[in-house]
């Protein structure tokens, strides 16, 4: 089976869309041009309740709503797409919105880039001591695009935004240097929508000896949600299984992360045969989202995820605040509000799914995770601890905040107990 594509210029083409008033069509139009959008027939055709439009959850989370945009962005676009002004006056507009839309969250493109003889490096981030990322430049889209995507710029046809490697042996020259690495993430967009055979030039060479310190291969992927035939029909999804086989055969830890963020992405039949055979290969699946507003801001949807992907073999891994860029206002959820949902939803599943974490953010100083609310000494307060941090000693540490119901991102948050500034500030 092949997947058929549809993207801004396609929406057209979209019949399912005309249940939708003219208004709200155009105001997918208004939105796309500004933030990427790309479909296929697969989730159009198995995973939208087109009955439930636009309200369901699944067409929240591939289709662009008006409110995705503030009002000023969406008046500007939306004026020019209705005096026809040209294709680059549209695009300069766009460009200078993306810019307001803080692109590059926590540092990225500055205290996470690496150096090779004092040379960054394009294409990958070492944030975290153990792990470095790798962002192959074949890998740059995905079957479909997320609409709260924090990746949005690798998409949005600006060179100056995009992370993109070109040359695997950057890659391999860096890790020569740092044998403190053991984990590699291989991400994107989605590094599956590459072909096997070009995947397998970036990992077969890393099962080499030279290479033992590397423990952990990792692929990001959102492929068994929005294109399970990946793994079942493509043309080379064999190969692409093998590759995983290879892995696993050379004594290293095969990790998929897989990204589910509604439990009725699970149910169709190809989603649950693919499982069955990457499992096959000996890869273990780790399952991540962001809580979203709109799509699963509910614990019964977390508890049901978490129950079914046990079922399936899956290991729940993270639920994520969303992150401080893009359209962040449409699906932020407040922090007490996020681990009140949390909470609800992992009192009631077994241990076995309490393997989840979070709810975290994934800020600048590191991954930084809402553990509790507390009151002592008569102040109420946010319990937080770092998962990953920039200083490895920072990490276990618990600190504190003072209580905010309204506050969704680190940097809105105050030190509690009348300290200045929180202890990693320092550094």
């Amino acid at each position: 089976m092949e997947t058929r594509l549809f993207g801004t210029h396609q929406l057209s083409q979209i019949s399912q869309l005309e249940r939708l008033s003219e208004e709200q069509r155009f105001a997918i139009r208004v939105v796309a041009t500004v933030l990427p959008f790309r479909v296929n027939h697969y989730v159009i055709d198995q995973l939208i309740d087109w009955d439930k439009i636009p309200q369901d959850p699944m067409f929240q989370l591939c289709f662009p709503q008006a409110e995705m945009l503030s009002t000023t962005h969406f008046n500007r676009i939306a004026d020019l797409l209705r005096q026809q002004a040209s294709t680059e006056q549209i695009k300069h507009a766009a460009q200078e919105i993306h810019k307001e839309l803080n692109p590059h969250p926590a540092n990225q493109q500055t205290l996470n880039v690496p150096r090779l003889d004092e040379v960054p490096i394009t294409g990958m981030q070492h944030k975290y001591r153990e792990t470095v990322l790798y962002f192959p430049s074949q890998g740059q889209f995905c079957f479909s695009y997320c609409t709260f995507c924090f990746r949005w710029p690798q998409f949005v046809g600006e060179k100056e935004l995009r992370i993109a490697a070109t040359d695997p042996e950057v890659l391999f020259a860096y890790l020569r240097r740092h044998p403190e690495v053991t984990d590699l993430l291989i991400t994107g967009g989605d590094p599956l929508v590459m072909s096997a055979r070009r995947l397998e030039k970036i990992v077969m060479p890393l099962l080499k000896e030279e290479f033992s310190q590397l423990r952990n291969i990792r692929i990001g992927s959102k492929a068994l949600s929005y294109w399970p035939y990946r793994f079942l029909t493509d043309h080379d999804s064999d190969d692409l299984l093998r590759l995983f086989e290879c892995v696993t055969k050379a004594g290293k830890h095969m990790a998929l992360m897989v990204h589910f963020n509604h439990w009725r992405e699970m149910q169709p039949e190809p989603v649950r045969t693919a499982i069955s055979r990457i499992q096959g290969t000996g890869a273990v699946l780790r399952t991540q989202s962001p809580l979203l507003r709109h799509i699963n801001a509910a614990s019964d949807i977390w508890q049901r995820m978490w129950q079914e992907q046990v079922q399936l073999g899956l290991i729940p891994y993270y639920m994520f605040i969303v992150r401080d860029t893009g359209p962040r206002s449409y699906f932020e959820v407040p922090l007490v509000e996020a681990w009140n949902i949390y909470r609800r939803a992992v009192r009631k599943v077994s241990g076995l799914a309490r393997t989840v974490r979070g709810p975290s953010m994934s800020a600048g100083p590191g991954k930084v995770e809402i553990q509790g609310v507390v009151e002592l000494t008569g102040e109420k307060a946010l319990v937080l601890r770092f998962i990953q941090g920039r200083n490895p000693n920072w990490v276990q540490k618990p600190f504190f905040a003072r209580y905010d119901e309204a506050a969704t991102w680190l940097d809105q948050l105050k030190p509690a107990f009348g300290e200045e500034r929180f202890f990693y500030e320092e550094e």
